[in-house]
């Protein structure tokens, strides 16, 4: 049985993260594949499915008929509860299948404050935590992500990692597993041989460290005399790889809920406190023809309403003004929306800004970083205070209400006035809104600086947690009474993160101690729990501030240093001394600054001019006075469906209407919205076999049509059952009746309660909301209850109280009139069989 099924899974927050079945995904036999991977993302649905690299590694090695790839997130807290609580292991979202029956599992790892998430994932499959403890009867157990660039902390858990663009080891790594499958009885030492010698892959049980006795690292020793470094891997050309079109479609909203476009991957800018910057040189540009198409492609494909050019620096893209307006050509008449989620101060064109805001205004975000130019010169960040008002005042200008700032403290030699001149800033900033009122003109987001692998900035000391702390309250006070909203990183979670940013393969014990001890979401602040770290540190004799608070000396060897991410140490030494001379570093777009990466031959920059060809925009003509027709669809939402909320039911319906290309009425104003209506809010959990829904088009279709082009695009539980054409003028009609079938687990229904609930003039039951307390009339609500045995019941209920008001849950009606506990309700099924609409 599915845990969907299960009696207790209702109570689980959010149960459309654990649903599976969504558009788009792929599901083979697994009988039928030769090589199965689990691709696992250690936190909760809706942050690992904002992830575009997870999507394209999905997509790539689906497209592998011998190799079926499927998906599992870290369990939220309840959850995991339950699956502990009955000795249900996790399973995959595609086949249900565990993990532990998987030839690989593959992790990625974004950031530090994943690792305890790791862990439990492993722990609830079954699968030992640490690569030496697991024989060839386990899968092989590897990861990949920018965090992998120092693997150390975690090393001792994986059989290998991927150091570098995923796409070409990881395919390689799997074509070796499938050869090794098919020879049989492949000692897993002999594979991991094997695998070494693909660009990028990094085993780490051939490596040994020692340490001298203070702590630091003596030498790294290569078990292997031809695998002394791991060279990342770099893949030269980003359009050489399938991009992901057809994307999974969620029920669940994610963190990141729209289409993303990566238009390049790499960043020319050297911000010396940026690893991403640092680790995916050099700049690689995807063509503007390839991107348009896909775009157009997976927009079409997914039925999103909003694209995302995604790059570490989206306004540095050569061609990004006539892109930008090409593609909102396109996309503009379909009320599709594009925002630029890494703008740069400096690369923002007014042109820019008019395009964005020709659907409606999307997210609007700057990061400065500092407050002052000395600070953003030592960091290498290229624009001026001048700079960023000029760009707040023209954001501002085009009607833009509220911008985003982010700024960081700690950085190296920063100083109290630095703080004051983020005060500053912030104040001009906000007073350029030029809008009177009480409501936040800007957010502020302040996070504190944690020093990274291959980095200029990797030998510096990060600032102490108490001063962390301090700087963070300074800002604060000095931006009390302003129309500012501030949001900050916990300091604790930055103190957690710089530990394990620069730590070494000891920490691996404190690691596991902290996850016996219960530490789980550490990047979650309401879960992270300081006490048990701390107790997990000292248990295991491992201070922490030998990892966090200690300068570096060029000389010492890093944890770090047998991983090549093409960069030179020798170019990070002189870039750091640019920074403690104040001195900026020049755009390698422009000139090359011997840094390491390129070799100009097979790796080196790929950049598109400003006037690269692009597509004609398709035709579009459109009636500039279109007379809309409405239409009432009937449907049912039955199965694993009845656990999505409305607002999930809302969004399945908009993406299925845009994939099935209706011409929807949009609402007009600041966010245009489609036009689309329920006739109620059915409860989660609940099923219909009658929902009903209307819609408005621009254009008259034949409803037979309708019913074909949205069925196809429904997922399974969602059953359209007829669409009929409203006639113009009629007035709306409202639902005035619903009519369901309740079925108990457990005997629970009593005859003579029911008759006092009958006979009674008034049954006031109390609802607690968002908005206080309300004694609502359940007796007014009830036309009629029959009970047909002990366990089932039919029940007639109104919408809403006679003289108006808040209506009542079926389940809440029942609930009180038999005195029903938890206990009872757990397994109730609740099925709306039939309405009243009038």
């Amino acid at each position: 049985m599915s845990i969907v099924d299960a009696p207790w899974f209702p109570r689980i927050k959010r149960p459309s993260r654990y649903l599976g079945g969504e558009i788009n995904a792929i599901r083979k036999d697994p009988a039928q594949s030769e090589v199965l991977v689990a691709l696992l993302f250690p936190d909760v649905y809706e942050v690992g499915m904002s992830h575009l690299g997870l999507k394209i590694l999905y997509h790539l090695l689906n497209s592998r008929d011998w190799l079926a790839a499927e998906r599992a997130f870290c369990p939220w807290i309840d959850l995991e509860a339950e699956l502990r609580r009955h000795n249900i292991p996790l399973t995959t979202l595609e086949s249900d299948r565990p993990l532990s029956a998987f030839d690989l599992v593959g992790f990625s790892l974004q950031h530090e404050l994943c690792y305890t998430n790791v862990l439990n994932m492993l722990d609830l499959s079954g699968i030992p935590l640490y690569s030496r403890e697991r024989g060839g009867d386990f899968p092989l157990v590897i990861a990949g992500g920018p965090a992998c660039f120092n693997p150390e902390p975690v090393a001792d858990f994986f059989d290998l990692m991927v150091i570098g663009d995923g796409e070409e080891p990881f395919l390689k790594i799997c074509e070796r597993v499938r050869r090794a499958k098919r020879r049989q009885g492949t000692p897993k030492k002999s594979l991991l041989r094997e695998l070494r010698h693909i660009s990028g892959v990094y085993v780490p049980s051939f490596f040994q460290v020692h340490y001298h006795k203070e702590g630091s690292i003596r030498d790294i020793e290569p078990l292997l005399s031809d695998y002394p470094k791991v060279r990342r891997s770099i893949l030269p050309d980003i359009d050489r790889y399938p991009y992901p079109e057809c994307q999974i479609v969620p029920f669940t909203e994610l963190v990141h809920d729209r289409v993303s476009v990566e238009i390049s991957r790499g960043c020319t800018r050297g911000c010396r406190f940026c690893q991403a910057g640092m680790i995916y040189r050099p700049v690689r540009e995807r063509s503007p023809r390839s991107i348009i198409e896909k775009a157009e492609q997976t927009l079409m494909r997914t039925g999103h309403d909003e694209l995302t050019l995604l790059s570490l620096s989206t306004g540095d893209y050569s061609a990004i003004v006539p892109l930008l307006q090409a593609i909102m050509d396109r996309q503009a008449p379909l009320n599709i929306g594009v925002s630029l989620p890494s703008l740069r101060v400096d690369t923002l064109d007014p042109s820019v800004i008019e395009q964005i805001k020709r659907v409606r205004k999307t997210g609007f975000t700057l990061a400065p970083e500092a407050g002052n130019d000395r600070l953003r010169r030592i960091i290498n960040k290229g624009f001026t205070q001048e700079d960023i008002l000029h760009t707040a005042q023209v954001v501002y200008g085009a009607g833009w209400r509220l911008i985003k700032l982010y700024f960081m403290v700690g950085l190296p030699w920063e100083e109290d006035q630095d703080l004051r001149d983020i005060v500053h800033l912030v104040k001009q900033v906000s007073a350029l809104s030029g809008k009177k009122g009480k409501r936040p003109n800007l957010n502020v987001g302040i996070s504190t600086f944690v020093p990274k692998s291959h980095t200029p900035f990797m030998w510096q000391a990060q600032i102490p947690l108490v001063e962390s702390r301090r700087r963070i309250r300074f800002i604060q006070e000095g931006l009390k009474h302003t129309r500012v909203k501030i949001k900050w990183n916990q300091p604790e979670l930055s103190w957690l993160e710089g530990i394990f940013a620069r730590g070494d393969r000891r920490l691996s014990q404190a690691l596991t101690a902290a996850w016996t001890l219960g530490a789980r979401f550490d990047s979650w602040g309401e879960h992270f729990n300081m006490k048990i770290w701390k107790e997990a540190f000292s248990a295991t004799g491992l201070p922490p501030d030998f990892y966090l608070s200690r300068e570096r000396g060029f000389t010492e060897i890093l944890p770090w240093d047998h991983i090549d991410s093409g960069v030179k140490k020798a170019f990070l030494m002189e870039e750091w001394q640019r920074a403690k001379a104040e001195e900026r570093s020049l755009d390698c777009r422009h000139t090359c600054l011997h840094c390491g990466v390129c070799d100009h031959k097979r790796v080196a920059p790929v950049l598109y001019p400003h006037d690269s060809p692009l597509p004609a925009p398709p035709l579009q003509k459109r009636d500039h006075n279109p007379v809309g027709s409405r239409y009432r669809l009937t449907f049912t939402k039955v199965g694993s469906m009845r656990h999505l909320s409305h607002l999930e039911l809302l969004r399945v319906f908009t993406r299925a209407f845009r994939r099935a290309g209706l011409d929807l009425a949009h609402s007009k104003g600041y966010h245009p919205l489609p036009k689309i209506s329920f006739f109620s809010a059915l409860p989660v959990g609940v099923q219909s076999l009658e929902e009903a829904m209307e819609i408005e088009l621009l254009s008259e279709t034949a409803s037979v049509t309708l019913k074909e082009r949205i069925g196809r695009e429904l997922p399974k539980g969602v059953d359209l059952i007829r669409v009929e054409p409203i006639p113009r003028g009629q007035k709306k009609v409202r639902l005035q009746e619903s009519q369901y079938t309740i079925t108990l687990k457990q005997p629970g229904l009593d005859e003579k309660l029911l008759r006092e609930f009958l006979q009674s003039e008034r049954f006031p039951i109390v609802k607690r909301g968002k908005k206080g307390e309300h004694e609502i009339d359940a007796r007014s609500l009830v036309t009629s209850m029959v009970i047909d045995s002990p366990f089932t019941l039919r029940l007639c209920m109104r919408e809403s109280p006679p003289g108006g008001g808040p209506g009542l849950k079926p389940g809440e009606v029942v609930r009180h009139i038999f005195g029903l506990q938890d206990e009872d309700l757990l397994g109730m099924d609740i099925t709306k069989t039939d309405q009243v609409l009038a």
